[in-house]
């Protein structure tokens, strides 16, 4: 049993759980088995979807496992963050202008100091340059030396820092920092939206799954197969419910591919049966039908596999 103040808080937000803590992300995978799918990217690579980041977002049976196993706890997101008083505003807002002035001042300082260093090399590449004519010069026959033109000395360029302003310029780019977790400010406060079961969860109406036959009948499916050690993922490219990985699915491909039956007399039709066994060995795993007994509270397993005949 884990304590409350420990459990991984799951940041509830239109009726769907997120995950923004990177430790307790690193945890569900490595100790929980619990993967999920990260939804995160940046503003300006807002249509790629191959390199995503925080936060991750939970399938409903994980988050009714987690809650179930009392490793994690329900917070109602929207209201925990309450209405920041005019002190707390303006020290907030405080603290943004001053990361904008210092990315500001590093900015003016680093050009600053590359238009210096360009300034430099071009003086001496003039230097070395007239110092080659007047070599020339030297070298040519008494005589001849009046024939070429003088060229008059330039004086050096002045060092650029003289002339630039002492104050660094607003028309820098710089970025607003956004914290990931609300938990850093000082209006945010989940004492009073934290929610350790489903059911207390269902009545205060944030959380509402599983309200159906079927959606208790896939939350038993999945921790069926989560007590047997098994990792599970979106099964619908593939046909199914869930896909079960052996291990984690970054090291290993899927065995089954399931899918939920969510009582023992419903009708399974033999061409679906057929459907599934093909699609499952065309895509080299077995389908596995896994049924639900509501009133036995029991999970059974059929795999199905495609066999030649002779």
């Amino acid at each position: 049993m884990t304590e409350s103040n420990e459990r991984i808080q799951l940041r509830i937000s239109n009726k769907k759980a997120y995950v923004w803590d990177v430790d307790d992300i690193a945890t569900l995978r490595s100790k929980h088995h619990i993967c999920g799918v990260l939804t995160g990217t940046l503003p300006h690579l807002s249509q790629q979807n191959v390199f995503l980041g925080v936060p991750l977002l939970l399938l409903p049976e994980e988050v009714v496992l987690l809650v179930e196993k009392e490793l994690a706890v329900l917070v109602d997101d929207p209201s925990a963050h309450h209405t920041p008083d005019p002190l707390a505003l303006e020290k907030w807002n405080d603290e943004r202008k001053r990361t904008v002035q210092e990315q500001i001042a590093v900015a003016g300082a680093k050009e600053s100091k590359e238009a210096g260093r360009s300034m430099t090399e071009a003086a001496i590449r003039k230097r070395r340059e007239r110092e080659e004519k007047r070599a020339k010069r030297k070298a040519q026959p008494q005589g001849e030396e009046d024939l070429i033109p003088q060229e008059p000395q330039a004086p050096l360029p002045p060092h650029p820092q003289s002339d630039r302003p002492s104050t660094p310029s607003s028309s820098y780019t710089y970025a607003l920092l956004i914290s990931s977790s609300s938990s850093s400010y000082s209006w945010y406060d989940a004492s009073q939206s934290t929610y350790a079961t489903i059911f207390s969860a269902q009545r205060a109406g944030v959380w509402i799954y599983p309200s159906t036959l079927y959606e208790r009948a896939r939350c038993a499916v999945f921790r069926d197969l989560w007590e047997k050690g098994y990792f599970m993922g979106v099964g619908i490219k593939f046909g199914g419910d869930f896909l079960i990985y052996p291990g984690d699915p970054l090291r290993y491909h899927s065995h089954f591919v399931a899918t939920v039956i969510e009582s023992p007399v419903s009708t399974l039709r033999p061409m679906e049966i057929v459907a599934h066994g093909r699609l499952g060995t065309a895509t080299k795993k077995a389908h596995l039908l896994c049924g639900w007994d509501d009133e036995k509270k029991e999970v059974s397993h059929l795999s199905i596999e495609w066999a030649g005949f002779g």
